[in-house]
């Protein structure tokens, strides 16, 4: 009898929604976790080059914790692509303007860095408030 590992296909996805409550979560360990699920390492038919993945939601974004002096010292950095383009913000800052893009950042960098990882990225959704316009999908809620 021959034994074989079982790579899964695309088509085996059975695309399962799930909300993540972020409030009082840690940032570092709600974005490995929702990564995590993202890549699908919670099946047991994950395999590496497949989405094997959940669609995840993340909601009260803004109740985000960070650990230490992370608010004051962690810089967010991007260029317009023109000389002296280089613009920074605070955590703290981009907390208050636009706390979504901190979680996204954060899973965004914890994907691979290929196709596959944008197609993950995809479905990644992340609010400010307690409310998703995503309920025609029954997601599910979990519990970190």
């Amino acid at each position: 009898m021959k034994k074989y590992t079982l790579s899964a296909k695309k088509t085996d996805n059975v695309g399962r929604w799930v909300v993540i409550d972020a409030n009082g979560a840690i940032l570092g360990r709600l974005a490995s976790n929702v990564a995590s699920r993202l890549r699908g390492k919670n099946n047991p038919l994950f395999t590496p080059h497949v989405d094997t993945g959940e669609s995840v939601i993340v909601i009260n974004a803004e109740k985000i914790s960070l650990t230490g002096r992370k608010l004051e010292q962690k810089r967010y950095y991007r260029h317009s692509g023109y000389t002296g383009g280089l613009k920074e913000i605070t955590a703290k800052k981009l907390l208050e303007k636009k706390p979504e893009d901190i979680i996204r950042f954060a899973v965004k960098g914890m994907l691979p860095k290929n196709k596959l990882g944008a197609e993950l990225y995809k479905k990644l959704k992340v609010y400010k408030g307690d409310k998703h316009p995503h309920e025609a999908q029954s997601p599910e809620v979990i519990k970190l």
